[in-house]
């Protein structure tokens, strides 16, 4: 199987973008470590791949704060001895009420709370995750982006665009610090819920 015993870290686990990647990293033998900071939905999901056959393990964490994130990326590295794959799937643009507002219509609030809940709980996690996979000498890590990112999204907010677009960027740098480590990072523009489509 593709991910045969690999320890697979997938933010946003408990629903959308980050359940369908678990799904089917779990059906490929990867043990998933769910992280999500909705307690309930996280536990449904990982008892759901638990119930497929699957391999998986549910961690609540606030995926915006420093502190939590630090803590559950120790505790995972520690209980499973390694840290394969990072999926960073946290993120979105329905957390304000005009996800498609124009330039002008966009609040400095709203544009903050896109920003940070895109690129922060990205950053945060692979902050965390890297000196891990250093010691290791191996890991992946795969952050979702958006074609939003290059500025062709008709229905998407100019903060969610920028969000996007940092992910690509951060993304491209991370290649080039890491490379010589033997982690690579590659940025997927959709992971869909139906389709299953698998990160590569």
């Amino acid at each position: 199987m593709r991910f045969q015993d690999k320890v697979a870290v997938i933010t946003a686990m408990a629903s959308g973008i980050g359940r369908a990647t678990a799904d089917i990293m779990a059906a490929e033998g990867a043990i998933v470590v769910g992280v999500d900071n909705n307690a309930e939905r996280l536990e449904a999901a990982v008892s759901e791949l638990r119930l497929a056959g699957g391999r998986a393990h549910g961690r609540v964490c606030d995926a915006l704060d420093a502190a939590q994130v630090d803590a559950t990326v120790a505790s995972i590295a520690q209980e499973l001895g390694a840290i394969d794959i990072l999926v960073n799937a946290v993120g979105g643009s329905t957390i304000i009420s005009k996800s498609g507002a124009p330039v002008d219509e966009l609040s400095f609030t709203d544009w903050k709370r896109l920003i940070d809940f895109n690129l922060d709980g990205t950053f945060l996690f692979t902050h965390a995750v890297v000196p891990v996979m250093k010691r290791q000498r191996r890991g992946k890590i795969v952050n979702l982006s958006s074609i939003a990112g290059r500025g062709l999204s008709v229905s998407s907010s100019s903060a969610y665009a920028a969000a996007k677009g940092g992910i690509i960027a951060f993304t491209r740098k991370l290649a080039f610090e890491l490379g010589a480590y033997g982690i690579n990072s590659a940025r997927r523009s959709a992971v869909s819920p139906r389709r299953r489509t698998r990160p590569r």
